[in-house]
């Protein structure tokens, strides 16, 4: 119960990766505030939590409007009396198309839900962090564009990686005042947005995605989550500014 008595906010936690994390969360003693924009899935999660003893509520909306961003803590204020975690998650891949071929609207779209969104949040997630004297901030970047380059996913790169610059000036203005601020960078992962559960991926596909990485394999959803728990606890207390890879060796993989 290493959160016990802290009240986590999660982004994306419909599916994938912010799912697996809320429940964890909510395992090692977490109050929980859930956001994704599908209500019917947010409410399973919150069902879910509190059959197995955990406290949560959700609050379904786009990460993308600043009102939202603006509701969560006040709910997280509201429902548990502050705010000591979040985790924001939420993102897309969006079209992976050549860059010459890509529309503005697409571009602007991987912009305004990878990066903007993260900013939205950090603007009320800090004061509330700072009311209950720290806290820890966690963004969802990734390896691509970090640490290797990929064909159609110029735009998805871009708004990952401005994650981590954003990260790096959060956390040297807040660390004075007990605020940590990371940057968590999965591998491939089996969650339903991946490129090997699409309508079209085959076999060859998941067995080339797997290959990429050094243990020859994709993460699990809940394999992210840990190293999410890892950022949010007091484990990592004098960990801040950090790109935290948890890529099962895709980055240094040559086979």
């Amino acid at each position: 119960m290493i959160l016990l008595n802290k009240t986590a906010l999660v982004t994306g936690a419909s599916s994938g990766i912010g799912r697996a994390t809320a429940k964890l969360f909510a395992q090692e003693g977490a109050t929980v505030v859930v956001t994704a924009r599908r209500q019917a899935e947010l409410d399973s999660l919150v069902a879910e939590i509190e059959t197995d003893g955990g406290q949560a509520c959700a609050l379904a909306g786009d990460v993308r409007e600043e009102l939202h961003a603006r509701a969560l803590v006040d709910v997280a204020r509201e429902r548990f009396g502050g705010l000591d975690i979040a985790f924001n998650n939420a993102g897309v891949v969006g079209d992976m198309l050549e860059t010459t071929e890509l529309s503005l609207s697409s571009w602007q779209e991987m912009l305004d839900t990878n990066l903007t969104s993260a900013f939205l949040g950090a603007k009320y997630q800090v004061p509330a962090m700072l009311e209950r004297g720290g806290g820890s901030l966690i963004f969802t970047s990734t390896f691509v564009g970090y640490s290797v380059g990929m064909p159609g996913m110029t735009a998805y790169a871009a708004s990952k990686s401005g994650l981590i610059g954003l990260v790096r000036g959060l956390a040297v203005e807040h660390g004075a005042r007990g605020i940590r601020v990371n940057t968590l960078l999965p591998g491939g992962t089996d969650t339903p947005a991946s490129i090997t559960n699409a309508p079209d991926a085959t076999p060859e596909l998941l067995t080339f995605v797997e290959g990429l990485h050094a243990l020859k394999r994709m993460a699990t959803p809940e394999e992210i989550a840990r190293s999410a728990l890892y950022l949010a606890s007091d484990a990592s207390s004098f960990t801040t500014g950090t790109a935290l890879l948890a890529d099962g060796g895709v980055s240094i993989s040559r086979t």
